[in-house]
């Protein structure tokens, strides 16, 4: 007799984890003990689910760098003992949450799904309960002995994504989220179908190493036509800078009059990383197509390539808490680690 998987639900916050008060209307925090009596129909599942949550559940808009080491903790001291992960979070600053676990947790071999909703779970028209039951599902999902998920990923209305490719592009919608650089890694419909050659592959017999140190000194500049050469020095004159993304136009390409180029090679002299993402929603920075890209080029800014700014955003800070050399650390940025770039 096969042994069911064991899946541990972590809430974290957000609108999944909500029901609304019917004498006042407002939305407020349920009790995860009490999640069979809100979805019955998570009986049905063939798995073991355990559940923890935050000691205070937060909006997501609150999410920062020490809620995500307390999310990698969770599943660092569960590991063994469980198969699969669903993490419910709010959607706001769900990608980032994804993008930065899939950089903390190096050799992972098991799936680490992350899942929210638009709408409150006790909400008559909630999008709610079929991202939570698919979400357990995939997590559940064996082959061999083993998951056949291996990643951090993110499931929203029908569509598991790998979660460092994710963006958030709608506000309202119960499609909120896109792969624009990445395809589906399963599409839930009648069956579940996987896309097997999308998965990412680890490599099972190294051991999970959990990272918590990350740089959170870091700035992120998205450039706009007439930004002022006093604003950006004084931006770059923070003292404890020690990162920066700009967000760029197209493939890559920005402004290069004489003064921004200058502020951002004495930057790059002091040893501080320089990361170009394009502001687009899908494609990638390719450097020295334009003239306008050519000079960040030959300075040492290094290529985003088709990362996400969420990706971007947290692979920096996870290396800058490497202390890596200044030569290598360009390298490693641009080399993909967790599938993050093609």
């Amino acid at each position: 007799m096969t042994k069911k998987p064991n899946i541990l639900l972590i809430y974290t916050g957000g609108t999944i984890g909500m029901i609304k008060d019917f004498d006042t209307g407002a939305l407020v925090n349920f009790n995860f003990d009490e999640l069979l009596n809100h979805i019955p129909e998570i009986k049905l599942l063939d798995c073991n689910i355990t559940t923890t949550t935050f000691e205070h559940p937060i909006d997501s808009s609150n999410m920062d760098p020490k809620y995500w080491v307390e999310i990698a903790t969770i599943i660092e001291d569960n590991y063994e003992k469980m198969d699969g992960f669903v993490v419910l979070h709010g959607s706001d600053t769900m990608s980032y949450t994804a993008s930065a676990l899939s950089f903390m947790l190096e050799n992972l071999g098991k799936p680490v799904v992350f899942t929210g909703s638009q709408l409150p779970i006790g909400d008559l028209r909630t999008d709610a309960k079929e991202n939570l039951i698919t979400s357990i599902q995939i997590a559940s999902l064996q082959e061999k002995g083993e998951s056949k998920i291996a990643e951090v990923c993110l499931y929203f209305e029908y569509r598991l994504y790998r979660g460092n490719r994710t963006t958030k592009i709608n506000a309202e919608h119960f499609e909120a989220f896109a792969s624009l650089n990445y395809p589906d890694l399963v599409m839930s419909g009648v069956h579940l179908v996987v896309n097997e050659k999308a998965l990412y592959k680890p490599n099972r017999r190294k051991k999970l190493i959990v990272h918590k140190n990350l740089e959170t000194d870091i700035l992120l500049i998205k450039m706009f036509p007439g930004m002022k050469e006093a604003s950006i020095k004084h931006l770059l004159s923070y003292p404890n800078l020690k990162g920066l993304i700009i967000e760029t136009y197209g493939t890559g390409n920005v402004t290069n009059v004489k003064w921004f180029i200058d502020a951002l090679k004495a930057i790059i002299k002091k040893g501080i990383p320089v990361v170009n993402v394009t502001q687009c929603s899908g494609g990638s920075v390719n450097m020295g197509i334009y003239e306008t890209s050519t000079d960040l080029k030959s300075i040492g800014v290094i290529s985003g390539k088709d990362c996400t700014t969420e990706a971007a955003l947290a692979k920096l800070m996870y290396l800058l808490g490497q202390n890596l050399s200044t030569t290598s650390f360009k390298t490693i940025y641009e080399t993909s680690l967790r599938g993050e770039m093609s």
